[in-house]
């Protein structure tokens, strides 16, 4: 399935069937070596940038507490800071609307749009319309859409979908985004020069944020004591989506409001800094009303859909609640042992990596996502360089948990839970419980074992695929101990 490819119904994601071909999209990329060298590079610059602009061990870890507490603290208020958030930004001009599924956000933007006839659209940067696939979703609507970020303007170009959060054409290098431009863009005179390449697609870009009549962007924080929406950006692309038409839609998460202006401060200090080294980014827009009869610039009408897409689902859950702190750094991905050797694409997933793994089956249910929660190490670095302290290898060991728990049908069930569990290898386990909890069969099931050993055979299904099968000792440890003392004595 093409990963460009829109589901019209939208009964699933179009990102379903990529995350259950994991381990072929695995298999695949671990051949690419041009693909697994530009991702060597690429994470190594950036967990230097990032180890580079935090001197003080002390400073950043008051900083992961200071944030992860303001992350916590709006959680546990969220249903009551989302309905202030919407009453201050009704106060402020700014409409907002709900969407409960990827279907219903879409169809509100396209709506939206409609009324305003609207047709050529320029977009920020926002992986939540990555979830709704958006881009399909007007395109299909006869909508010309483009992507200003200089990152998506690639990936739009190869059709492809981001392979990282932050950097989404961080898998390309030079030659690849110079032989895209040479294939997709009229005019362009080869060159792998790095600027000049920039240069071309602000080229392009100038022109269409002059024609375009809607921009759209995402969200990264949502401030509920001032109805105000903030964008972290460095091209000054979402400043121009958001100010240049008459017409600005910006979509986000449910989970991205924060309770107070203060908050933003050190959540900004500390998303710039794991995320790509900078102590700030070039630009920071706060937005709170649409243009005023007095000034000359920005829109005249702003929009906030407020999307769910499963994060009720993790809401209701103390535990899984925490993956919901995520401020979408990507630090987590630069540090991750796997995602650096495999890549973004290889999930399958819109949110790509450790993060990924916790946040995509509340959106595609566990039954899609299945294989993400066992494509980890358990190392820890990802828990250990989370700037808000989410605390990814336990909720990923909860996870492997619920794919193989035995479905209850509870409405606080994760969707598709128990797709991992096998009747056969939970017979086994129950087997082995019960051989355990009683000493004397232990005992001899053990002596059984040690003298029957030749017979294990060296095949033992997804245990020896990547491993040695074990091979029980010749004489039980309790049998070594005794002959010992018998020895010594």
């Amino acid at each position: 399935m093409s990963v460009n490819q829109y589901v019209p119904d939208n009964k699933e994601s179009k990102y379903a069937d990529s995350a259950r071909a994991f381990r072929q999209n695995v298999a695949k990329d671990l051949a690419d070596e041009q693909l697994r060298s530009n991702f060597h590079g690429a994470m190594n610059y950036l967990m230097d940038k990032r180890k580079a602009s935090f001197p003080s061990s002390d400073e950043l870890e008051t900083l992961r507490q200071q944030c992860k507490l303001i992350k916590q603290r709006a959680l546990v208020k969220l249903p009551l800071l989302l309905e202030q958030l919407e009453n201050k930004l009704h106060e402020n001009g700014i409409q907002v609307h709900w969407a409960e599924t990827i279907n219903d956000a879409n169809e509100i933007i396209a709506q939206i749009i409609e009324s305003k006839n609207g047709k050529n659209i320029v977009k920020g940067k926002s992986m939540v319309s990555e979830e709704t696939a958006l881009n399909d979703y007007l395109q299909a609507r006869n909508m010309e859409i483009l992507e200003s970020d200089m990152g998506e303007y690639i990936v739009q170009l190869a059709k492809e979908h981001p392979s990282h959060i932050i950097m989404p054409a961080i898998h390309q290098n030079k030659k690849q985004v110079a032989d895209l431009f040479a294939e997709h863009v009229k005019g362009f005179e080869y060159t792998t020069d790095v600027d000049t390449l920039i240069g071309e697609g602000r080229r392009i870009l100038r022109d269409k944020f002059s024609r375009a009549d809607v921009g759209i962007t995402g969200v990264n924080f949502a401030v509920a004591e001032t109805g105000t929406i903030c964008l972290v950006e460095n091209e000054g692309n979402g400043q121009m989506s958001s100010a240049v038409p008459d017409l600005h839609i910006a979509i986000t998460g449910i989970e991205k409001v924060v309770e107070f202006l203060e908050d933003i401060p050190p959540l900004l200090s500390l998303l710039t800094r794991s995320a790509t080294g900078q102590a700030i980014t070039t630009y920071f827009n706060m937005i709170t009303k649409p243009r005023k009869s007095d000034e000359k610039d920005g829109p005249e009408e702003v929009h906030l859909v407020l999307l769910d897409n499963g994060r009720s689902q993790a809401f209701a859950d103390e535990e899984l609640r925490q993956t919901l702190q995520c401020i979408r750094c990507g630090a987590c991905m630069n540090h991750c042992p796997v995602y650096t050797r495999i890549g973004g694409h290889a999930y399958g997933t819109v949110y790509p990596g450790p993060i990924g793994k916790i946040i995509s089956p509340h959106q595609l249910g566990i039954e899609a996502t299945k294989d993400l929660p066992t494509a980890s190490s358990l190392c820890g670095a990802c828990g250990e360089v989370c700037p808000v302290k989410i605390p990814i290898p336990q909720i990923l060991q909860r996870l492997r948990v619920e794919s193989v728990k035995k479905p209850t049908g509870s409405p606080k069930e994760l969707k598709g839970t128990g797709a991992n569990r096998k009747t056969t290898e939970a017979l086994t386990w129950q087997v082995w419980s019960f051989i355990h909890r009683h000493p004397n069969i232990y005992a001899v099931s053990m002596w059984f074992a040690t003298r029957l050993r030749a017979l294990v055979p060296n095949k033992l299904g997804a245990w020896t695929r990547v491993r040695s099968a074990p091979k029980p000792a010749a004489k039980t440890l309790h049998e070594r101990i005794k002959l010992r003392t018998e020895e010594a004595s």
